[in-house]
């Protein structure tokens, strides 16, 4: 399990620099993640765009954000720059994550569980309210929950929900 830095400045610095890199290719930046899995640092630019991403988009885009951020040198200690797809079982982390995948099916793993003793909830999402509560509706139920309360959001991939 990777191990994510509390390196806010060094993740806001690169996504600045890799922001426009990204969109200049017609792509969507998804998240900047810095983690360290065993003794390893991992840059991760994950980026997106509305049909299947291929290896040559993703080398193209680490390419054109290589040279950016050996100028800036945002990060202190040596890592691996990854670029890549979010994947299907995508975690939401973002307001507009939550914009793009209303209508999708949804996966909510809360820290502690609700008055019924449930963590774990899956549905059809509907959105994030200006107060940070996400809403996911399965059949006849509704369930609105402060995202802050949540371990994760992801997008369903069916196989493995909650993992």
């Amino acid at each position: 399990m990777a191990k994510q830095q509390n390196s806010g400045g060094a993740v806001k610095t690169v996504e600045a620099l890799a922001r426009p890199v990204v969109e200049g290719m017609g792509l969507r930046l998804w998240d900047v993640r810095f983690e360290k899995e065993g003794p390893d640092w991992f840059l991760r630019i994950l980026i997106d765009r509305d049909e299947p991403l291929d290896t040559d988009t993703c080398e193209a885009v680490s390419r054109a954000i290589d040279p950016l951020l050996d100028e800036a040198d945002p990060i202190e200690q040596s890592y691996y720059l990854e670029v890549g797809s979010p994947g299907l079982g995508r975690r939401l982390t973002r307001p507009e994550h939550y914009e793009a995948l209303k209508g999708q099916k949804c996966a909510a793993h809360l820290i502690r569980p609700d008055e019924a003793g449930r963590r774990d909830i899956e549905g059809i999402l509907q959105g994030l309210d200006a107060d940070g509560n996400a809403t996911l509706v399965n059949g006849e139920e509704t369930y609105t929950f402060p995202v802050k309360m949540a371990g994760y959001v992801k997008l369903c991939d069916d196989e493995n929900l909650f993992d």
